[in-house]
C-alpha cells in the first residue's frame, strides 16, 4: 500500500528519500491558488469535525518523514467525491509541516472545509490532505465560499483562474478569469478568494460571479448570475 503524500509534499519527500539526507528537509511550498482551484483540483472536499488522532506508519518504515497523522472525522456533509467513496473515516497528513502536513484541532469542536485526494490505491474512504489543499475551519468561510462550495465552484472547472502580480495583467484566453486580490490588497485571500466564482458562459467564456454582498473594491468581469 502506498504512502498519502499531498500533491506539494511529494517532490520534497521523493528528493529527501533519493538523496539520503534524511535530517534536510526543505519547507513545503505551494502555488497560489483561488479556493475555485483547489476544489476543482482536489478529489475529495468534504465538511467535517476531527474526533481523535494519532500517528502511524502506514509503510512500516522506521523513518519518521514517512510517519503519518491518522485523524478520525465524523462527516457532516460531501461537497464533491460522491463517484470515489461513499464514507470517509479517516484522513491523513504527514507528520511534519515541512512535508506539507496539516494540524487540526482534534477535540471533536470545530467543523472544517477539507479537501485532499484518495489514498494511492485506496478503495476504503482513505484521504491524504496537505497545506496546498482547501482546508480552513467552516466558520472562517464566508457566506459565498459555502454556497459556492455547493454547484458553483464544480461548474466552473472547466475555467482557467489567472492570478496578477503585476500590471499590465490581461486575459490569454476567453475561458479564463483574471485573480486580482494580490494586485488590490497584496493578499490571496480578498474579495474575489472569498465572495466570488468563476464561471462558464453559454457562449463559452468564462466570467466571475458573485455569490455574497457587493466587495469595497471593484475589478474586471465583475457580475450576478
Amino acid at each position: 500500500m502506498g504512502v498519502p503524500v499531498p500533491g506539494c509534499a511529494a517532490l520534497v519527500l521523493v528528493l529527501v528519500l533519493a538523496s539520503g539526507l534524511e535530517e534536510q528537509v526543505e519547507g513545503c511550498s505551494c502555488n497560489p491558488a483561488h479556493p475555485q482551484q483547489q476544489f476543482c483540483n482536489s478529489e475529495i472536499v468534504i465538511r467535517a469535525k476531527i474526533s481523535g488522532e494519532k500517528i502511524v506508519s502506514p509503510s512500516n518504515s522506521s523513518s519518521p518523514y514517512l510517519k503519518m497523522i491518522q485523524y478520525e472525522i465524523k462527516l457532516i456533509k460531501m461537497f464533491k467525491g460522491f463517484e470515489k467513496v461513499k464514507d470517509i473515516q479517516y484522513v491523513y497528513t504527514p507528520v511534519f509541516s515541512s512535508l506539507c502536513g496539516v494540524k487540526l484541532d482534534s477535540s471533536n469542536k470545530v467543523q472544517y472545509l477539507l479537501s485532499g485526494s484518495m489514498w494511492w490505491g485506496a478503495s476504503d474512504g482513505k484521504v491524504s490532505i496537505g497545506l496546498c489543499d482547501f482546508i480552513e475551519p467552516w466558520d472562517n468561510l464566508s457566506m459565498s465560499q459555502k454556497k459556492n462550495l455547493n454547484y458553483r465552484y464544480q461548474m466552473g472547472c472547466d475555467c482557467r483562474i489567472a492570478t496578477c502580480y503585476t500590471v499590465p495583467c490581461s486575459t490569454t484566453t476567453d475561458n479564463e478569469c483574471l485573480w486580482t486580490d494580490w494586485l488590490l490588497d497584496n493578499s490571496l485571500s480578498g474579495d474575489q478568494a472569498r465572495q466570488f466564482a468563476c464561471i462558464k458562459r453559454s457562449d463559452g467564456s468564462c466570467s466571475w460571479y458573485r455569490g455574497g454582498p457587493p466587495p469595497e473594491k471593484d475589478f474586471l468581469d465583475m457580475s450576478d448570475p
